[in-house]
C-alpha cells in the first residue's frame, strides 16, 4: 500500500486515560511500519498518521494524572480524518452534555460531513448525547449500559456484543470493555489498511491471547544476511520455494558449497540450520492458511510442501504450542471478524 498515510484523530478528554490514548496511538502509528521492521529489519511505511486532538489543542492534564499535549484543536483536526473516542470516566448517570458541548458539537458535526467516527468503552456516550445513535444498535461499557438504554431509549443497546458497526455507511463503530480499544483498533486498522496489516499489528503487540504465550503470534524474521551473498540468495530462492521437495538441497546444489559447509554456513547466517529454517517458513504459511481459508488441514500439510499430514500435525504442534485446529479456532475468528 501506498500513498499519503490515512489520519486517525483521537480525542483527548480531560476525563479519559492516558493508556487509552496513546495504547491506540501507538497501534496506529505502527501500522505497516513496525512489522516490516521486526520480520525484514528495516522500518515499513507508516499507513495511518494518528493525531491527538482536543478542545483547544492545548497541554491538559487527563484523569490518571499524566499530562498529554495535543496535535491540533477541534477546528484544526483535518476533515478526512477518523475520529476515535476513548473511555470518559464520569459516573453513570452524569450528562455530558454541558462538560462537552463543544466537543459533541464537534462529532455532530463531522458525522454530517461524512466522517467516521468510534469510541472505545464508555466514549460511545458522546455518540448518544450528540442524538447519533437514535435508531442504532450500539454497545459500552457494561457500567453504562443499563444509562445508556433509560437516558436514551431510541438506541438499542448491544450489551453482550464486544464490537457493533452501525449507521448510515456503517460509520458509527463502538467497542465496549476496559481494554476494548485494542479490539477498536484493530477494527479501524483492518478497515483502513487491510485484515492482514491488522493481523500483524495484533501479532507484534500480542493482542487478545495473552494466556497461551507469544509462539502462536511469532513470525519469521527473515532478515537477509547481506555478510553472506550466497546464504542471502538461497533464501530469497526458499522464500518462494518452500513447498518444492527436497529444499535443503536444492539449495545447497544452488550454493555450490559443500554439504557440511553450507549448513554451518547457513546456521552461522540465519541462527536455524537448513531444515528448521524451511519448517519455520512452512508454518508460517501454515498459519496464513488456517487463518484466511476453509482448506482442510490435509490439504493445507499438501500445499506447503508436506505429504504426511500426520507428520505436518505434529510439527505444528510442537512448534506452535496449538493444533492447526486449536490455532484455526483461536486466529481464524479474529481473521473474519476483521474482515467484516
Amino acid at each position: 500500500m501506498s500513498g499519503t498515510p490515512r489520519t486517525i484523530a483521537i480525542l483527548v478528554l480531560p476525563e479519559t486515560t492516558a493508556s487509552v490514548v496513546y495504547g491506540m496511538f501507538d497501534l496506529f502509528q505502527g501500522a505497516g511500519r513496525d512489522w516490516p521492521l521486526i520480520t525484514q529489519g528495516e522500518p515499513g511505511q507508516a499507513l495511518l498518521n494518528a493525531l491527538l486532538v482536543s478542545r483547544d489543542g492545548r497541554p491538559l492534564t487527563v484523569c490518571n494524572g499524566i499530562t498529554i499535549a495535543p496535535h491540533v484543536s477541534l477546528d484544526s483536526c483535518p476533515e478526512d480524518a477518523v475520529i476515535c473516542v476513548p473511555e470518559v470516566n464520569q459516573e453513570p448517570g452524569a450528562s455530558l452534555l454541558p462538560v462537552y458541548t463543544d466537543e459533541i458539537a464537534w462529532l455532530r458535526e463531522r458525522h454530517a460531513q461524512g466522517a467516521t467516527l468510534a469510541a472505545a468503552c464508555s466514549g460511545a456516550m458522546l455518540f448518544a448525547e450528540a442524538g447519533l445513535l437514535d435508531g442504532q444498535e450500539a454497545t459500552t461499557h457494561w457500567a453504562w449500559c443499563d444509562d445508556m438504554r433509560t437516558r436514551f431509549p431510541r438506541v438499542q443497546v448491544c450489551e453482550q456484543r464486544a464490537l457493533v458497526v452501525s449507521g448510515d455507511g456503517q460509520r458509527l463503530v463502538m467497542a465496549g470493555g476496559g481494554t476494548s480499544f485494542l479490539d477498536l483498533a484493530l477494527y479501524l486498522i483492518a478497515r483502513t489498511c487491510g485484515v492482514d496489516v491488522a493481523m500483524q499489528v495484533a501479532r507484534v503487540h500480542l493482542i487478545d491471547w495473552h494466556a497461551i504465550g507469544q509462539q502462536p503470534f511469532a513470525r519469521l524474521a527473515r532478515t537477509r544476511q547481506v555478510e553472506d551473498v550466497v546464504i542471502a540468495r538461497c533464501q530469497e530462492w526458499i522464500a518462494e520455494n518452500y513447498n518444492e521437495a527436497n529444499p535443503v538441497t536444492a539449495m545447497q546444489q544452488m550454493s555450490g558449497l559443500a554439504e557440511r559447509t553450507f549448513a554451518r554456513r547457513f546456521h552461522q547466517a540465519t541462527g536455524m540450520a537448513p531444515i528448521e529454517y524451511v519448517h519455520a517458513l512452512r508454518l508460517e504459511e501454515a498459519k496464513q492458511l488456517l487463518e484466511a481459508s476453509k482448506l482442510p488441514v490435509e490439504a493445507i500439510a499438501n500445499e506447503i510442501g508436506y505429504e504426511d499430514a500426520g507428520y505436518f500435525g505434529r510439527l505444528f504442534r510442537k512448534k506452535v504450542q496449538l493444533t492447526p485446529a486449536q490455532y484455526r479456532r483461536r486466529f481464524g475468528r479474529m481473521h473474519g471478524e476483521l474482515s467484516h
